[in-house]
């Protein structure tokens, strides 16, 4: 269901009509079921298309289409619509519609602010109060991902299983429940991090020594090593934003969880 939803986003990213041919995708319209599971359908399908980047910062979302195109009404539409504006990842479009949130500059100061911080006290926390398999479970994890291809998408769906494996070793509920609202944000910023020339290995080194210090159970060490990666991946977001175009105008976008 969500990859028929991702085919059908892709046809739209001009921004004009497209007629989808849906029987050569080999895929179908969401099935038959009650409207409030119809609606939920379609949330969750949408929410992935933002957080993949199949819909990226700034484009309009075209609900009369949409309706169209997965064969129900524009009740269940509207409804995952209006979940999405209440999540923030969807706002009023100028000119009437929605479309995708899009930050500005200020906006994403303070959002790497607060995700540094959150981020750094996770680590610690991980220091203080993760079990031996957790620990040797953030251990593997590093280590697999030294073996993984140069591929940016793959390694930004990878950094979040790391990053969601620290979080859940900090123990600490209210912090993972900030920490996952926070990356609703981090879905509309665009382009990954790991796009950049050298990201990869940099994240990587970066990633060995956040899971070495909280495996020593040092966590100052955990705190400022998790805090610096953060801030790294702040610099390389502003200069991302100066070299390319405007949100909203890009053709594409790799998929993957932002970082």
């Amino acid at each position: 269901m969500h990859a028929f939803v991702y085919n059908v986003i892709r046809s739209l990213r001009s921004g004009g009509t497209a007629i989808l041919d849906s029987a050569a995708l080999g895929l179908a319209p969401l099935a038959p079921a009650s409207g409030e599971r119809l609606a939920e359908q379609a949330y969750q399908a949408l929410r992935a298309a933002i957080q993949d980047g199949a819909l990226e910062p700034g484009q309009r979302i075209p609900e009369l289409e949409l309706c169209g195109l997965l064969k129900i009404s524009r009740t269940p539409v509207r409804e995952a619509l209006r979940r999405l504006q209440s999540d923030g990842m969807v706002v009023h479009a100028a000119g009437g519609g929605l479309a995708v949130a899009q930050h500005d500059l200020p906006a994403i100061t303070e959002l790497y602010d607060l995700r540094e911080g959150l981020e750094g006290t996770a680590a610690a926390l991980a220091a203080h109060h993760a079990d031996r398999a957790e620990i040797a479970a953030l251990e593997a994890i590093v280590a697999s991902h030294r073996g993984l291809p140069g591929d940016p998408a793959l390694h930004a769906r990878e950094n979040k299983i790391l990053h969601g494996a620290i979080y859940r070793a900090a123990h600490n509920r209210f912090l993972l429940k900030s920490l996952q609202s926070l990356h609703d944000s981090l879905a509309l910023l665009g382009r990954t991090t790991f796009a950049a020339p050298g990201r990869i290995d940099a994240a990587l080194t970066e990633h060995a020594a956040i899971v070495a210090a909280i495996a020593r159970r040092d966590a100052p060490e955990a705190d400022r090593l998790a805090r610096l990666h953060v801030r790294h991946a702040y610099e390389i977001r502003l200069e991302q934003m100066m070299r390319e175009p405007p949100f909203g105008s890009r053709a594409a976008i790799p998929k993957g969880t932002r970082a």
